[in-house]
């Protein structure tokens, strides 16, 4: 089998013949085989109109359950079900368009591991949300970019639309909550290549949208288990929570040293300040960029960790004169020379203190092409 498609389905009973036509039109041209396996939770008839279908339409296969939800979870069945070498997941709403089919099949064949179709590269257009929803997904979008560094350079990485090499899942365990299963496949697939291709998103015709308050905080769920499961991703809120335990350490050792043993103000500041760049050390040494080696080296990953902070002490304390030099209260400039200075010191020490253990982190560089409708429509006229 060349293509499945897997298409999850939720009440969407009046769209179902017009996908499927649809579908049959843009594929059969090609001369491959393909399979359409439909994943149904409706509640409502939606099912007798696949399974008539079904009996009639051998490229058709509907798998319905009644003990599970989920958009996400519905891909991940459709996946254990189909037979191709190529996968496509798309939606039933008929807001993405089947005639891209073709344009995702010929990527992944040339090679692509992940082919998007893509609403947000040039010549792409999310016209079929209205204002709010285009707000929603425009939210989720940066939040997961934030988040999950493997989505930092795709442009539609919430998208319900994409195609994918069998290999990139294989052996993968996927458990997506709620419905953005690409993200899960982003951050947990094996590949080298991403492939964006702008269209454009339309208004749907029937049934109504599934967005919902529980699906927008299952979409967080997802992202806090993602950064979880994920060493390169949740090292940096390692590193932001260590620093808040080192204040606490400032703090304990400068009251400890100024009210029990009467040391000098400035001698107390300077001991506690020492005391917490030495448990913040420790624990990003031993929790934060946690390796086989990551015991070793203190004679020179300590004072280059040591010069870092001082570095970042100075980067807070001139941040703060500069708000205030604007008019900015001190204990707010203060906390934007904290967050300037977190970014930085985190930055230098994942590319010199703990280098080794970042560039193996690093070692699966992905490379992301996009391509406009112009040029699809070159690619088309010159048919490369």
């Amino acid at each position: 089998m060349d293509v499945s498609l897997v298409i999850p389905t939720y009440n969407e009973r009046d769209n179902i013949h017009p996908l499927v036509e649809r579908i049959h039109r843009a594929l059969s041209p090609l001369g491959i085989s393909y399979e359409i396996w439909f994943v149904d939770d409706s509640s409502d008839d939606t099912v007798a109109v696949l399974r008539d279908l079904e009996s009639q339409d051998p490229a058709v296969h509907v798998f319905h359950r009644d003990h599970e939800r989920g958009l996400a979870s519905a891909v991940v069945r459709g996946f254990e079900r189909a037979q191709g070498r190529y996968l496509i997941v798309m939606d039933a709403d008929l807001q993405h368009p089947p005639e891209l089919l073709p344009a995702i099949y010929e990527r992944l064949e040339s090679g692509i591991d992940v082919v998007i179709p893509s609403r947000f590269v040039e010549g792409g257009s999310d016209g079929g949300l209205g204002p709010l929803r285009k707000l929603i997904s425009w939210t989720a979008r940066v939040i997961g970019q934030l988040a999950l560094h493997r989505l930092r350079k795709i442009s539609d990485c919430t998208s319900g639309f994409f195609g994918l090499r069998r290999d990139v899942i294989e052996g993968v365990e996927l458990n997506p909550i709620g419905w953005k299963i690409l993200i899960e496949v982003l951050v947990k697939g094996r590949y080298r290549s991403v492939h964006e291709i702008a269209y454009e998103f339309v208004a749907r015709d029937f049934g109504e949208s599934k967005m919902s308050l529980k699906e927008q905080w299952n979409y967080f769920r997802h992202l806090v288990r993602l950064v979880s499961q994920s060493p390169p991703d949740r090292r940096f809120f390692l590193f932001c929570f260590i620093g808040l335990s080192g204040v606490v350490v400032n703090e304990a050792v400068l009251s400890l040293l100024w009210y029990g043993f009467h040391l000098r103000d400035t001698v107390a500041s300077v001991a506690a300040s020492l005391v917490a760049m030495l448990n913040n050390y420790f624990w990003n040494d031993r929790v934060t960029w946690k390796s086989e080696s990551s015991g070793r080296g203190w004679g020179w990953k300590l004072p280059v960790f040591v010069g870092i902070s001082l570095v970042g002490i100075a980067i807070t304390t001139l941040v703060m004169r500069g708000c205030e030099e604007l008019g900015v209260p001190v204990p707010v400039g203060q906390a934007i020379g904290i967050l300037v200075s977190t970014v930085w010191s985190y930055w230098m020490n994942s590319r010199v203190t703990w280098r080794n253990i970042e560039r193996e982190a690093r070692g699966d560089a992905i490379v992301v092409t996009r391509e406009s409708v112009r040029d699809s429509l070159m690619r088309a006229k010159t048919g490369a």
